[in-house]
């Protein structure tokens, strides 16, 4: 079954979900980002079929997420290494996290992130790079390139739905 391509579309948001594909895709790049490499490895964390494995790693490839590497040539063995943009989905990860914590898994004991310098818990919190200010709700306006001829907002804290303005 081929699934929609989103690689047309004018939205960061819409390419990003294309380049990742599915589920499991984010749960091998997990795996990547804690420093398994090899298909065996993959297979023993993930507990997914091997020809599904295959498909999705040769998707990461081919998305420049994952890069293969032979690593042994007698039996040929492959190993996949996160590239720079695979190492750039940590955030988008954590981030995915926190929202499981709080929202899919409730009950349970949350996954924390750990400051590894001084063994705190880590809050995780979205903040402008430039000013170190936090980004809320307030933060509502989307625009696209320098001279945009759209506005799109995002409903952050429950108003109506998203609305347009010309510029």
């Amino acid at each position: 079954m081929r699934r929609t391509s989103f690689e047309s579309m004018n939205c960061p948001l819409a390419r990003a979900a294309d380049a990742l594909g599915d589920s499991w895709n984010v749960l091998i790049l997990r795996e990547a980002l804690y420093g398994r490499t090899r298909f065996d490895e993959f297979l023993a964390e993930l507990g997914i079929a091997s020809n599904t494995l295959t498909r999705r790693l040769a998707e990461l490839v081919e998305a420049g997420l994952l890069e293969k590497r032979l690593y042994s040539e007698k039996p040929p063995r492959h190993e996949y290494l996160l590239t720079a943009k695979g190492r750039d989905f940590r955030p988008v990860l954590l981030t995915l996290l926190a929202w499981g914590n709080k929202h899919a898994m409730p009950k349970q004991q949350p996954v924390r992130l750990i400051d590894s310098t001084n063994g705190e818990t880590v809050e995780l919190a979205l903040i402008d790079a430039r000013s170190g200010r936090p980004i809320g709700p307030e933060h509502k306006v989307l625009r696209q390139g320098a001279r945009p001829a759209r506005a799109e907002y995002f409903d952050f804290d429950g108003e109506a739905g998203a609305a347009e303005a010309r510029g």
